[in-house]
């Protein structure tokens, strides 16, 4: 029994300490890697990142109009004929927002951003790889009071609604000058040490600006494009693999562990630490590393981060509500 009491005290000790480590120090990386191997952790963001900016990326609101929407459910012919592994990469090859990886700086767009991404894919990838359309972040962000609170976060069904009834204007990442209205708010220095300004965590929603910046040759009512239908996906794994495949990205949101912070290369699993908060993204496709399925997502905080800008976490497990809030929808064409 003394024995049994002192290995209890030695096992608890040592959870309290695991515990209490700072989410980005060199010791709740280490003890990331020593607990699992389907999954690489390393260094992502400097040590001194304010804790405000970390949270501020999670920009998810809690979501309750995404049982609202009408469900997409696919055939079970299509179900039954998807590949193990699929990258839309290669079944839309003349998609090149397909590798893009976009920049929220210091904002909790993620709401806004994982939106857009998909639904300038989709453009893409409903015509073909013919037509191509690529969607302000800065405009849903900023113009879509209903969305929720800008950069203190947003609901994802809200985003797509908004697409579908009110359109959006075209825009590319920070000081690109591409399309009307280009993201105005500048990356910053979430990752490795680097040349870019440092994160506050205190960035302001941009305004609302219903205007194109000069030299765009096209008005901002003009630019206007719109979404046809928008919809949920559910049912499971099967259904959402089935969306992918056929139509193309989608928008997820999930709850974000500090573990997920130090993500490197791997099929992630929540290992330790602390939930931060929601975030959404594009899941683009799944398949199966070392014996673990995946979805591949494309994340929106730089190409410095994770695998070049995307990850893998575990598929068919709803693994941290990354199956239940798949949002969606087709872009209407003139």
């Amino acid at each position: 029994m003394i024995y049994s009491s002192v290995t209890c005290l030695l096992l608890c000790a040592f959870a309290v300490t695991a515990d209490s480590l700072e989410p980005l120090s060199d010791d709740f990386i280490n003890l990331i890697n020593s607990k699992q191997n389907t999954w690489k952790a390393g260094r992502n963001f400097p040590l001194d990142t304010p804790y405000k900016h970390i949270k501020k990326l999670m920009g998810a609101l809690k979501d309750d109009r995404f049982t609202t929407l009408v469900t997409m459910q696919h055939e079970v012919d299509l179900i039954a004929s998807l590949p193990e592994n699929f990258d839309p990469r290669d079944k839309w090859p003349n998609c090149p927002t397909l590798n893009e990886v976009r920049d929220q700086g210091s904002c909790g767009s993620c709401w806004a951003f994982g939106a857009v991404e998909a639904m300038t894919d989709r453009v893409c990838t409903y015509s073909n790889g013919t037509k191509h359309f690529h969607f302000s972040a800065e405009d849903l962000l900023s113009c879509c009071p209903i969305c929720g609170l800008g950069c203190n976060g947003g609901m994802p069904t809200l985003a797509w609604e908004y697409w579908k009834h009110f359109g959006l204007v075209s825009g590319g990442s920070y000081n690109s000058s591409q399309g009307c209205r280009p993201y105005e708010i500048p990356p910053c220095e979430h990752h490795v040490p680097g040349n870019r300004l440092p994160c506050s965590g205190d960035t302001k929603t941009p305004k609302c600006v219903k205007d194109c910046e000069a030299g765009y040759k096209v008005t901002y009512k003009q630019d206007k494009h719109y979404g046809k239908h928008v919809y949920s996906v559910r049912g499971g794994e099967d259904h959402i693999k089935a969306e992918l495949y056929k139509n193309g990205p989608v928008e997820g949101a999930f709850t974000v562990y500090a573990d997920l912070l130090s993500y490197k290369s791997g099929v992630y699993q929540h290992v330790a630490g602390d939930a931060l908060g929601g975030h959404a993204i594009k899941i683009m496709g799944w398949g199966v590393e070392n014996g673990k399925k995946y979805w591949l997502i494309a994340n929106s905080w730089n190409s410095d981060w994770g695998d070049n800008g995307f990850f893998k976490i575990l598929r068919g497990e709803d693994h941290c509500g990354i199956e239940s809030s798949i949002v969606a929808g087709e872009p209407l064409f003139d």
